[in-house]
């Protein structure tokens, strides 16, 4: 078992380049939101723009779009992204790294969505209702899944006890066996790779134990997927990073308060100083 270490993040965070504009970062898409939960599209999409991206792009339902936009200018926006994408409408070349799920219903428009996307090539990220029992051994690009144990549970049939007690051995078989990188969240998440490489985070706490923080790392990844050289880099950090966070918080506050878009407001801090120093 190996542990991704502060040490490990300091040696593989990139440097922003002087002489890099939004192009150099690269344009991300998230689908995320529903009229339900318009806030997934929100979290997810903060934490996107605090995580390297250089441009970001929400598709997301029509309804949802005012209430991200007054707290989420920066970023713009798809309209009905996910019928869009079901319907095959979305040009996955135009996108350095996509992500789908946050606040989205595992339903037939979800699927095909998902179905039309992997059909792309860039890295993929599938979280929540994008979530569902396939194979991704013929993609060439990467794709991570973000469940959680009882998500696990649905795609896998592996009853949520039994996962518990040996996440890292059955992260690690079911991201070999259908060809995808599983990052199983919860204490000492877990993230494994096809090629059987596999690490324990050590930063979190029981404050990530609410809604939303989910989403929040799913938009860390898809930031760090844009401004990383290196796709495993990318998720092995923002897994990290978004665990420091809670951490952070829990240094002169109780867990039970965090709530999940507070992650991205210590993001800055706590990225700069893991930052290496010339």
């Amino acid at each position: 078992m190996k542990e991704w270490t502060e040490n490990h993040v300091k040696e593989t965070l990139p440097q922003r380049m002087k002489s890099g504009h939004k192009g150099t970062y690269g344009t991300g898409l998230l689908l995320a939101g529903s009229k339900d939960m318009p806030g997934a599209a929100l979290l997810s999409g903060l934490g996107a723009m605090r995580s390297g991206i250089g441009r970001l792009v929400i598709g997301t339902e029509e309804e949802v779009i005012p209430y991200v936009v007054p707290v989420l200018p920066e970023s713009t926006y798809l309209r009905n992204g996910l019928k869009k994408a079901a319907d095959g409408e979305v040009k996955t070349t135009e996108y350095k790294a996509i992500a789908a799920g946050p606040g989205l219903e595992p339903n037939e428009e979800t699927e095909k969505a998902v179905q039309h996307l992997l059909q792309g090539d860039c890295p993929i990220i599938l979280d929540a209702g994008a979530l569902s029992e396939r194979s991704y051994e013929m993609r060439k690009s990467p794709v991570i899944l973000t469940p959680h144990p009882g998500e696990f549970a649905r795609i896998t049939g592996i009853e949520v006890a039994e996962l518990q007690e040996n996440r890292l051995h059955f992260a690690s078989h079911w991201a070999k066996k259908i060809g995808a990188a599983i990052v199983l969240k919860g204490n000492g998440t877990v993230t494994a790779f096809p090629d059987g490489s596999a690490w324990t985070n050590p930063t979190g706490n029981s404050a990530l134990a609410k809604g939303g923080t989910g989403d929040t790392l799913t938009g860390m990844m898809l930031g760090m997927l844009c401004c990383h050289k290196d796709w495993k880099h990318a998720v092995l950090n923002a897994v990290y990073l978004h665990g420091a966070c809670a951490d952070r918080w829990t240094e002169n506050r109780s867990a039970h308060t965090m709530l999940a878009h507070e992650l991205t407001d210590l993001l800055p801090e706590v990225w700069k100083e893991k930052e290496q120093r010339d």
